[in-house]
């Protein structure tokens, strides 16, 4: 059975400020009405926390999927909020996407610091529940700010907000550097591998154990091993491959995880929770605790014509020629997460190419809000191929190691040739087949220093419509939002290579 940590329960947890004030700054201020008086209580509190989550596959989606080279988002109306991030547009700092972003991860970090203030000895007596109630405070608190997509990741320099904060307080708050923020985060994920247990009972599963922080932690490390390109965002040549790699080593050899046989069963409803997954986001079909991002890659008519809830209003995002060309005839994986075309209700074939792969008509909810299909944030397959990324981009570790991840996922998909003196352009190929629609493309090219010029020799072969400018340096990360820029003059200053 699954803990629904994503349900709307924070208007009983959380009193904020409004929307207008929480807009205007990273936190706003809160009050507890005596909430916190006892266990139960927190863990109510520490659900919230996950409940931040709900919309997280969607930004991954909208502000990196669509920025790699896997999407040519690009509609006949031009008018979509995802098409200025596709399109590589340095005047997104009022996009709707990018300000969802920083208001949604810091009322996370707010609310995860809100209970680790609160929490102590008097109202959580029993040390195992306060450790791990702290743990996954501070996991979820480094998740937030840096990991993924986050913060960091998408903004470069942002406020470090290690306490609840008044709005009055935060107006004073400027943008911490990365390699501050960074040493925050990996400080706060330390404490979570020794607190957070290994595993949960069954009603708890989806919480983050000590395995997901140390997953979190290597992928830290390799992040900012990445190359900084000139710019203050994720990479700083820090060259810590070897401590990404050991903690790879540690999950690999002593966790519970492994390769599901099947790559179509690693997404399957009925097989949630299973071997490849080191963490996820829980979700339950019904009282609105579903998730919409199996369907935000889907056109209306698809929608539509397969009763699959009223319609998003929006047009079809297309995958890619790029990638649809890459895969090969006998790769399963091809037909899995991608859909050529569909017949609508008048029996007319429609052309729109799309992604589907997290779509199984028969576990559709009420609407399209409502897929049950927990997302994969970690799993396994990932960390065995940041591991390889790591060998290959310091030369530390087997080639052999490197060869044989890729020969595995390329047998479970359908191919039978075995390749040998895998190099980095091989695997970051092989892993764009293995994790389409898994928002990890967009990262994977940062981090190894291929961005531009792989994006730069996409573009004028994918961009038919003439809609796309060159990829710059600038672009790896987004634009502080406007309305951050403007709460006080001089607090912020915009990124450069934006309006």
């Amino acid at each position: 059975m699954k803990k629904i940590f994503i349900t709307t329960i924070l208007s009983v947890l959380f009193i904020s400020c409004s929307n207008e004030e929480l807009d205007q700054s990273p936190i706003s201020s809160i009050g507890t009405n005596g909430f916190y008086s006892n266990a139960e209580e927190f863990e109510s509190a520490i659900n919230g926390v996950y409940s931040t989550l709900r919309f997280y596959p969607d930004n991954q989606f909208h502000l990196l999927e669509i920025r790699s080279d896997n999407m040519y988002a690009v509609t006949g109306s031009g008018v979509r909020p995802y098409e200025p991030v596709n399109n590589f547009d340095n005047s997104i700092a009022t996009n709707t996407y990018v300000s969802s972003v920083w208001n949604t991860n810091y009322t996370g970090i707010l609310r995860a610091n809100t209970v680790l203030e609160a929490l102590n000895a008097d109202v959580v007596a029993d040390n195992t529940t306060r450790n791990r109630i702290e743990g996954e405070s501070k996991f979820l608190r480094a998740f937030f700010i840096v990991i993924f997509f986050d913060l960091v990741k998408t903004f470069g320099k942002v406020p470090l907000m290690d306490r609840v904060y008044s709005p009055s307080e935060t107006l004073e708050i400027g943008r911490s550097p990365v390699g501050d923020i960074y040493d925050f985060i990996i400080a706060d994920l330390q404490s979570a591998i020794s607190l957070l247990p290994t595993s949960y009972t069954a009603n708890q599963l989806g919480k983050a154990t000590s395995w997901s922080a140390k997953a979190l932690l290597g992928k830290v490390y390799l992040t900012r091993s990445g190359p900084s390109y000139g710019i203050e965002g994720p990479g700083m040549d820090s060259n810590e491959y070897s401590l990404a790699i050991n903690i790879f080593d540690d999950i690999i050899n002593n966790g519970p995880f492994d390769y599901e046989n099947d790559y179509a069963s690693i997404f399957a409803y009925d097989n949630e929770n299973n071997s490849e997954i080191i963490f996820d986001i829980q979700y339950n079909a019904g009282a609105s605790v579903g998730g919409d991002y199996p369907s935000i890659t889907v056109p209306d008519g698809y929608l539509r014509v397969n009763d699959a809830g009223f319609t998003n209003g929006e047009d079809t995002k297309r995958v890619s020629e790029d990638l649809i060309n890459s895969y090969s005839a006998a790769d399963t994986r091809d037909d899995f997460n991608i859909i050529y075309g569909y017949t609508d209700e008048n029996n007319l074939f429609v052309g729109s190419v799309f992604f589907g792969k997290y779509l199984d008509l028969n576990f559709k909810g009420t609407d399209r809000f409502d897929w049950s299909l927990n997302y994969p944030v970690i799993r396994y397959t990932d960390l065995q191929m940041m591991r390889a990324e790591a060998i290959l981009m310091s030369s530390v570790g087997r080639q052999s190691d490197v060869d044989g991840v890729v020969n595995f996922i390329r047998n479970r998909a359908g191919l039978t040739t075995t390749v040998t003196g895998v190099n980095i352009d091989t695997l970051l190929e092989e892993k764009r087949l293995e994790f389409a629609c898994e928002s990890k493309r967009w990262d994977d090219l940062i981090r190894t220093g291929k961005v531009i010029d792989v994006i730069n020799a996409w573009i004028p072969i994918e961009d038919v419509s003439n809609k796309m400018s060159q990829m710059e340096a600038n672009y790896i990360i987004y634009p502080v939002p406007s309305n951050e820029i403007t709460v006080k003059e001089g607090l912020y200053t915009q990124n450069p290579g934006y309006n």
